[in-house]
């Protein structure tokens, strides 16, 4: 696949050669001071990479999730062996996508993707030559969707920032955790409006918060900001108020794992909290994700399952004693009052007269 923005910033190589898949995912835990490729060759190697957060973001989830499945069926010899031996080819291969759903529970684009494959493969001819082809047809259209739909994200948001603030040199942004090329197939999702503007000659700045205890804004988004020469300013979770306040911004963009029905949006853990002082600041706060993110069946963020982390993690990355207790939640969720507006491939959702968004009538008109 070609890539969009640097090689240094390619998520993952898939490959497809003589009817064989091949995977392999940055290991985004050594990021950024080391580039290093891991091979995936089978379910249980794209289930460790999704869950060990060596790979990671919303979408590049359930990219992997069904290109792993893909090389685990064309290029592990154990399962060609019992697929072949299958009495049942298709409930076989549902029985993979249901362990690999079991990797994170929080992101809903994983979950639709796999029933988007399924609703796929229940439909393809019965062969399990013909199934298989079938999955690795839709496992190259998924990679070629998610740039396309990444790229309209950052059109529709730039062009709706752009329209209110027009200031000579541009826009102001702030964002969380990192939704750029590294979380997606390429080019990125709430860092792609960033990119755009950047394109047009329109980012004023950009604000990193470091998005403890991963960090993954301090090492992938700031590893972005200047592999894109973007005139960006790294600063802690903590920094957020004193910066709006001394600093100044336009917006924040942030991406999220999932939208419910009333607009409530999970995303990293440390977004509300970003919300609650953007609000406080006057500052508008949107949300950039795929369309495949909103979830009309959860009606609020309160059905929301949210992910804890291991203790270990916010240890180890803060040099607390070994035995503390910690409370380690990967999410949190944003309540929609605090959200201006979410920005997704089919354009941008602002609120109704009442002040409420009508996610259900956007899925609705939006939906094929």
């Amino acid at each position: 696949m070609a890539s969009a923005t640097g090689d240094n910033l390619r998520s993952l190589i898939f490959k497809v050669e003589d009817g064989k898949a091949s995977l392999s995912v940055l290991d985004q835990l050594l990021l950024p001071h080391e580039t290093k490729y891991v091979p995936v060759h089978n379910v249980e190697d794209a289930w460790d990479a999704i869950r060990s957060m060596r790979i990671r973001g919303a979408p590049l989830i359930a990219i992997v999730a069904i290109l792993g499945l893909s090389v685990d069926l064309t290029s592990n010899e154990k399962t060609i062996q019992e697929l072949s031996a299958a009495n049942d080819v298709k409930l076989y291969i549902y029985g993979k996508m249901a362990y690999l759903k079991t990797s994170r529970p929080t992101a809903v684009n994983l979950f639709n993707a796999m029933e988007e494959l399924k609703t796929i493969v229940q439909k393809a001819p019965s062969s399990s030559e013909e199934i298989v082809n079938t999955i690795i047809t839709h496992a190259q259209f998924m990679l070629e969707r998610d740039v396309s739909d990444n790229k309209a994200i950052g059109t529709h948001g730039a062009e709706d920032l752009l329209s209110r603030h027009t200031h000579q040199d541009g826009v102001r942004l702030v964002t969380i955790c990192n939704t750029g090329s590294l979380a997606t197939a390429n080019w990125g999702t709430a860092l792609g409006v960033a990119r755009e503007l950047q394109k047009r000659g329109k980012l004023r700045n950009i604000a990193a918060l470091e998005t403890r205890p991963y960090n993954q804004g301090s090492r992938l988004t700031a590893y972005e900001i200047q592999t894109e020469k973007m005139k960006g300013t790294l600063i802690c979770d903590s920094m957020a108020a004193s910066y709006l306040k001394t600093k100044g911004a336009d917006a924040c963009v942030v991406g999220a794992d999932r939208v419910c029905a009333n607009g409530d949006t999970a995303n990293k853990i440390g977004t509300f909290n970003l919300a609650i002082i953007a609000k406080e600041m006057g500052v508008e706060f949107f949300v950039a994700s795929p369309f495949t993110t909103l979830d009309v069946e959860l009606e609020s963020g309160d059905q929301i399952e949210i992910e804890e982390r291991p203790a270990g993690e916010m240890i180890d990355t803060s040099g607390a004693p070994k035995d503390m207790a910690c409370w380690n939640p990967a999410f949190d969720v944003t309540p929609a009052e605090y959200i201006t507006g979410i920005i997704t491939e089919k354009g941008v959702l602002k609120k109704s007269e009442d002040g409420s968004f009508d996610v259900i009538g956007f899925v609705k008109k939006h939906s094929s």
